[in-house]
């Protein structure tokens, strides 16, 4: 009986493990989203204690600056650790003038030249779905010293922050997380805590008809009988909140939007903000706005920063929702997908997932977001789609290619740079490759 999948990842970890233990100082860059930054804390906290210096950046994407930027901080024989990114490009790796650990979840491409990678995909565990970044670093913390059980929770909420399911190596991470009572499990809507009508006003998921209008919230909640704060709400209540949720979500949004948005809430119990899906808000929210130091300052449990966090957070998820309220409206219908073209929107990843969970699930959706002088894409699928030949990181690299930009990510959620004035072309040509894609597998054929 050969080793389990699993087992063969946690060989990876002990190995990269090894290898960290061996260095006195290690530069740590991680990627700027919750699972990055949820990366990032496991990491320097996993190293504090082993009592190895570091320094620690983060990166909106993984591009030459960042490399002369790490060349420039470090000297031969220190070690680099790239987290949430790295496996896509071995030539970026071949530039960095140290030894290099690549912890990711991405699709890897070729055979980059560094001392470890830890990446699922490379023993059959899928990155996408079942392990994310901070998944991949934690397994790492815990082969550095048994007593790191406890960054568990900050693991869990990568994977969260990142959409995954709680299948093998994160089913995994969430029994040993459960065991050790480090997260515990609340059931009902998957939303933060707080006060009802703020919730379903100004949160993106759900992302409801009444989503936006804190009148028509008010409403509906008193038709419900149902005030106050959501985590005060008896077992009935809550009950009662997730039938009439459910109903909503019932005649519009993808079945995957049904089970995002009801089920189990975990509770980080050694985190300062213990709900997982407002410690998620808030790291979405830092980075997005680049105020990187705040969200590790919470990773690293900086008790006299969570009010700051807090309030930030709350007012920029009211900005946000309202935006993707307003952008709703201008969604264009291609042959097979969905789009949009904004200028300076606030989060096209979050309007792209809302789309796609919420509004249109039977197509994938495309943004294209004019800002700083280029064009940002964003595209979502839904995993239903990805099962019927949906590759969107192979139509947006080849559709970005095509225009001279480029672009990659999963198959279920993409990104693209291209330049101005290429949107028309690049869209056509990505309708057309996800068109085939989507053809090919319903005439029976396999991929």
């Amino acid at each position: 009986m050969g080793l389990s999948e699993l087992e063969k990842l946690i060989n990876l970890a002990k190995n990269a493990a090894e290898k960290i233990r061996k260095y006195k100082f290690v530069r740590i860059v991680s990627h700027n989203d919750a699972d990055g930054l949820t990366s990032a804390g496991i990491m320097a906290q996993a190293l504090l204690r082993a009592g190895i210096r570091f320094q620690l950046s983060i990166a909106g994407r993984l591009d030459e600056a960042v490399i002369e930027d790490v060349n420039r901080s470090i000297s031969q024989g220190e070690l680099v650790i790239f987290c949430d990114m790295g496996s896509g490009q071995p030539e970026l790796m071949s530039k960095v003038a140290a030894d290099v650990v690549v912890l990711d979840h991405h699709q890897p491409v070729g055979q980059p030249p560094v001392k470890a990678v830890v990446n699922a995909h490379m023993v059959g565990i899928d990155g996408a779905t079942d392990i994310s970044a901070s998944g991949t670093c934690y397994l790492i913390a815990r082969e550095l010293a048994a007593g790191n059980v406890d960054l568990a929770g900050l693991a869990i909420a990568g994977a969260v922050g990142d959409k995954q399911l709680f299948h093998t190596a994160n089913a995994f991470i969430l029994e040993e997380a459960l065991k050790a009572g480090i997260v515990s499990v609340r059931k009902g809507l998957k939303v933060g805590d707080g006060d009802l009508v703020d919730l379903l006003a100004y949160s993106t998921e759900p992302f409801l008809d009444i989503t936006g209008y804190p009148e028509k919230v008010k409403e509906f909640l008193s038709r419900l009988g149902l005030s106050g704060n959501i985590e005060a709400l008896s077992e009935e209540e809550a009950s009662k909140l997730v039938n009439a949720v459910a109903l909503k979500l019932a005649r519009q949004a993808s079945p995957e939007a049904v089970e995002a948005v009801i089920g189990e809430v975990f509770l980080l119990n050694r985190e300062l903000v213990k709900n997982v899906y407002d410690f998620i808000s808030i790291l979405n929210t830092c980075g997005k706005q680049k105020i990187y130091g705040l969200a590790l300052s919470l990773c690293l449990k900086d008790q006299g920063v969570v009010n700051e966090a807090v309030s930030l957070t709350k007012e920029y998820e009211k900005k946000l929702t309202l935006d993707i309220r307003e952008n709703v409206e201008k969604i264009r219908k291609g042959e097979n997908i969905w789009y949009i073209k904004t200028v300076d929107a606030l989060s096209t990843g979050n309007l792209a997932s809302t789309v796609v969970r919420y509004l249109h699930p039977e197509l994938p959706f495309i943004c294209v977001n004019e800002s700083e002088g280029i064009l940002k894409v964003s595209a979502r699928g839904t995993r239903e789609l990805v099962s019927k030949g949906l590759d969107l990181a192979f139509a947006l690299r080849e559709a970005a290619g095509a225009v001279g930009g480029s672009g990659g990510g999963h198959s279920v959620a993409s990104g693209a740079s291209i330049p101005l004035g290429s949107a028309e072309e690049f869209l056509s040509i990505a309708d057309r490759i996800i068109g085939d894609q989507l053809r090919k597998s319903s005439k029976g054929k396999t991929k």
